[in-house]
């Protein structure tokens, strides 16, 4: 089946653009907007709407494939990509990609997805948001072509077995952390609430008391909420690095006793603490990460490690699983490219025993959300980001929907 045409049509994402160097420079927040002078090359605004791609493959018989353009909150910041504005965009992915798809057969989604992954123009790859929709719509492409879904698609090319149960979602909360909760514990999340702990002072309090607060009352909240008592979620708390700030980056005994006395409080339930220190150095980054997760291990506290600073790249990825720097590591799908790289990412953590949180960011659309449900129900990753948004309803629809579609459709092809 041919790719006959390829049509691109401007979107809107599940969240924002931040112009996040012009917020750590003070930008004042005000409502949902910021005020301030931007930092960023290409913010009009401090934040801005998220802007999208939609890449549609049009095939000869008809059938239309496609997949959402997409790039963190942050774009443009630490190291990342240009701001992804899809008027920069769109010309590109019609002049760079078109011209190589149209007339070629959907036949092999990891053939043609390395090779759009791989292409290189004037030296360097493709923007990772266009590298990340196309390689969706290559895939939708194959899935439609060939009468699978596209995680049938994915587990016959890379060899593995879509699998016949639920993938724990995680939920995320924003700066409202307790009315959002509540909705998590309603609809039983399996994984909450991320909580957005990303300042010393006004969330995790300068010895640790503000989280510890929060993480007492979260404990709480879900004995009362529940309606099933076997109902018992992971606590999964994303500090953005003010663990160690607030105790110092290298002060890992300090770091670690604070770590026992938040899984003290979180108990019955079970503790993640993602990016706890950010030395701002990917090499500083993975090592004390690596001696934090050594010296909670050796003492057993009973808290995983995540991974996020520092870790964006499926380069990346492997270096921090090849030297267990953490219990589990954050794959966030846009910064990959190439949805191939998320494929390749979570089987490598498998494969090193390590866990794969299989992420990304509030800022993406329904698409890319559902298409890595669909790589997430062929690779097995041990929980999957509810996205786009941070409203959890939206989200949290989106993926577990599209869960459970695969899930029906699975069984109802065993049953005939």
């Amino acid at each position: 089946m041919k790719i006959v045409d390829l049509v691109c049509a401007k979107g809107r994402t599940g969240f924002f653009f931040d112009d996040q160097r012009a917020i750590k420079m003070g930008a004042e927040s005000d409502g949902a907007a910021y005020l301030g002078q931007t930092a960023t090359a290409g913010f009009s605004a401090v934040r801005q709407a998220g802007e999208a791609i939609s890449v549609m493959l049009v095939l000869e018989d008809g059938q239309v494939a496609y997949g959402d353009c997409a790039a963190v909150q942050y774009s443009g910041a630490g190291g990342r990509d240009p701001l992804f504005l899809a008027e920069d965009f769109i010309p590109v992915i019609e002049r760079e990609i078109k011209p190589r798809l149209v007339g070629r057969e959907a036949d092999n989604f990891r053939a043609l997805a390395e090779e759009v992954d791989r292409l290189q123009v004037g030296g360097k790859q493709l923007h990772t948001a266009i590298r990340y929709g196309v390689t969706q719509a290559i895939l939708d492409a194959v899935a439609k072509a060939s009468h699978r879904l596209m995680c049938e698609v994915v587990a016959d090319e890379y060899h593995t077995q879509v699998t016949d149960r639920e993938i724990p979602i995680f939920t995320q909360s924003g700066d409202n952390r307790y009315e959002n909760t509540d909705k998590m514990i309603m609809k039983g999340a399996q994984v909450l609430p991320h909580a957005l702990i990303n300042n010393v002072e006004t969330k995790l309090g300068p010895k640790g008391e503000k989280l510890a607060e929060y993480v007492s009352w979260l404990r709480d909240r879900i004995l009362k909420l529940r309606l099933d008592g076997d109902y018992a979620p992971v606590l999964h708390i994303d500090v953005y690095g003010t663990i160690g700030a607030a105790f110092g980056n290298q002060n890992y005994q300090g770091m670690a006793d604070y770590l026992a006395e938040l899984a003290e409080i979180a108990a019955p339930f079970h503790l993640r603490i993602e990016g706890p220190m950010d030395v701002e150095d990917r090499e500083q980054q993975m090592l004390a990460l690596k001696e934090l997760t050594r010296l909670v291990d050796q003492r057993g506290i009973p808290v995983e490690l995540v991974a996020d600073e520092w870790c964006n790249t499926l380069e990346d990825i492997r270096y921090f699983a090849d030297n267990r720097a953490g219990h589990m590591v954050q794959i966030k799908t846009p910064d990959l490219g190439g949805i191939n790289n998320v494929v390749e990412a979570v089987l490598y953590c498998k494969e090193k025993g390590i866990g794969a949180y299989q992420g990304g960011t509030c800022n993406e659309t329904d698409r890319s959300a559902q298409v890595c449900v669909n790589l997430a129900m062929a690779i097995c990753p041990d929980q999957i980001l509810a996205k786009p948004g941070m409203g959890v309803d939206e989200g949290y629809m989106i993926v577990y929907n599209e869960m459970q579609r695969i899930l029906a459709l699975r069984r109802a092809q065993a049953e005939r």
